[in-house]
């Protein structure tokens, strides 16, 4: 049982009976002599991605879950189910679009590097890679010399969701595009 002051980015614990995932840990220093620290941690509940904000004082212990994480490839999309394989064993595993939210716009077939999580067997979960290497399909044309302003313009990306991008690039180029805040960060 992992103590409060433990817990570190992407642990699992179980919270009211459901798997949640530590998003982010932030550490309150209290004033007054004698008093604990407070941890003031952001879960993602596994089963229906909604947000949970919990503080707890550094010596609360946490019920940990038995998850398995294994190494996954995006391969195809069927419906609304999401179809991910695992590198080692080939083995396949489904999920649909509402267990996804907000990660469908960064899968792109083939994708690696995106790490399923299992608990006795069932995907309940996907963690994607910190970036993701994606496709402008649809944009303004690109302006010349514009390479020195810190000007954007809205673009379109090869799986359906829309970034703001610099004005210099245009359709067809590959940018890299950060999973956690859906922003651009580079050429690819």
């Amino acid at each position: 049982m992992p103590k409060a002051c433990d817990l570190k980015r992407g642990i699992i614990v179980e919270i009211n009976g459901m798997p949640h995932s530590v998003k982010q840990v932030e550490a309150k220093s209290p004033s007054s002599r004698g008093a604990a620290t407070l941890y003031k941690i952001r879960f993602i509940n596994l089963q229906t991605g909604q947000k949970l904000d919990e503080s707890f004082k550094g010596d609360d212990f946490l019920k940990d879950i038995d998850c398995l994480r294994r190494q996954v490839q995006f391969s195809y999309m069927d419906g609304e189910i999401f179809t991910f394989m695992d590198t080692e064993d080939y083995s396949q595993y489904g999920l649909n679009s509402e267990d996804l939210e907000g990660q469908t716009g960064f899968l792109a077939e083939g994708l690696d590097g995106i790490i399923a999580l299992l608990v006795d067997g069932a995907i309940i979960g996907i963690e994607l890679p910190q970036s993701v290497a994606l496709t402008i399909s649809e944009t303004t044309p690109g302006i010349k010399g514009s390479t020195a302003t810190g000007r954007t313009k809205p673009a379109m990306l090869n799986t359906g969701i829309e970034i703001q991008v610099p004005e210099y690039l245009e359709n067809g180029e590959v940018v890299k595009v950060n999973t956690t805040t859906g922003k651009f960060i580079s050429r690819a």
